[in-house]
């Protein structure tokens, strides 16, 4: 009898028939097997529930977190951090490589003093463009591992900031301070690149860099205080193009960048204002309170009077101040709408300042390229009233 239905069963047409309901079997008994591991593994206390704190020491950072069955790699600087080696995550998360906004507000007024600096009718200088933003990286790293090592205290007693890697014990004050000397000695590299003014000027920041995280210990404008650092490019950009600073550009460019931190930075700081003053720091967002708005419209209106003012000494043409209408607009909007007693609002409107950054860059350079145009019909105007 057994031997009769495995004949059947071994028939071609058999197999034929019955293939789809085997498949189709065994499907489900996987599926079922892999619903049982996500059930077992996202209990209470398992290391794959977000809730449990001792995840990220017994996982692996590309595994913490995440769902069971899904791809653990992703292109973005967080998913690129969680791929790297366990022993270097620290690092990459203490210059916040997995956090890239602050690294764009650092190079976005270089990149605008570098396109105000091109030549008429040409593209920003490729090679500036390229230094400056691997500079950005490195600078930006470098300050954000002094802040840690300055605040760690301070970090400890904040929710946002207590898993930060110095805070937390993943980094000594010893290694970070190692790092620091690795990321600023790449960083002279790319200074000694440029000309002796550029690194002279260059050089001359770096006590705001070292100075800047104090500022919340003893005043209330820590913001302006970063402003100035942060700023910085738009003139080394230019001296780096030029060979020295315009100031009649430079200095009207950089007035801006400054006002344009204090607007960013201030929405940005709302997100910690009850954590600040409970560990008695300093920031505009505690100074200017439900005074804010006013204050940030204030900042927009020496922004934008410095943009126009550089825009005329470069002799920029139309699409730079359309750029400048859209930055007006853009900002009157962030301000209106930012609800700052809303830390995840203040967040979403303080990431959208590298939006606004980029389209003044764009710009600048559509400006700068409309110059030839100009140029252009000038001459077809002189040809055709000689002929």
């Amino acid at each position: 009898m057994m031997c009769t239905r495995l004949l059947t069963l071994l028939k071609p047409h058999a197999v034929k028939r019955n293939l789809p309901q085997i498949c189709s079997a065994r499907f489900s008994s996987l599926r079922r097997q892999h619903e049982n591991i996500i059930t077992a593994f996202c209990q209470p206390g398992s290391c794959f529930n977000k809730s449990d704190d001792h995840k990220q020491r017994i996982w692996s950072p590309s595994l913490a977190g995440h769902n069971y069955g899904t791809r653990f790699f992703s292109l973005t600087p967080a998913g690129i951090v969680n791929a790297a080696p366990a022993f270097v995550q620290p690092y990459l998360r203490l210059m916040r490589l997995d956090k890239p906004i602050g690294t764009w507000l650092l190079y976005l007024p270089c990149t605008w003093s570098i396109g105000l600096a091109a030549d008429p009718g040409c593209l920003p200088d490729l090679r500036m463009l390229a230094l400056f933003g691997v500079g950005a990286l490195l600078m930006r790293g470098a300050g954000c591992t002094i802040n840690d090592m300055w605040d760690k205290d301070f970090d400890r007693k904040v929710s946002r900031t207590a898993t930060r890697p110095i805070a937390s014990g993943e980094i000594t004050q010893f290694q970070a301070l190692v790092f620091l000397g690795g990321q600023l000695s790449l960083a002279l590299g790319v200074l000694l690149c440029l000309n002796y003014y550029s690194i002279a000027l260059g050089a001359a920041s770096l006590s705001l860099v070292v100075t800047y995280p104090l500022m919340k210990r003893i005043t209330y404008w820590p913001q302006f205080v970063l402003g100035l650092t942060f700023n910085w490019g738009a003139l080394l950009g230019w001296s780096a193009v030029k060979g020295l600073c315009d100031w009649s550009v430079c200095l009207p460019l950089y007035v801006s960048g400054v006002m344009w931190t204090l607007i960013y930075d201030t929405i940005y700081a709302h997100q910690d204002k009850d954590d600040d003053l409970k560990v008695g720091v300093k920031s505009t967002a505690l100074r200017f309170q439900e005074n804010t708005k006013l204050w940030l419209s204030g900042f927009t209106g020496v922004m934008l009077s410095g943009l126009v003012l550089a825009g005329v000494n470069a002799n920029q043409t139309l699409p730079y101040y359309c750029a400048v209408s859209a930055v007006a607009i853009h900002l009157a909007h962030q301000i209106y709408a930012v609800d700052i007693n809303r830390p995840e609002d203040c967040w979403k409107k303080f990431a959208s300042n590298r939006n606004l950054g980029l389209l003044l860059f764009l710009g600048i350079v559509t400006g700068n390229l409309w110059k030839k145009r100009n140029d252009d019909q000038y001459e077809t105007q002189l040809s055709s009233i000689s002929n």
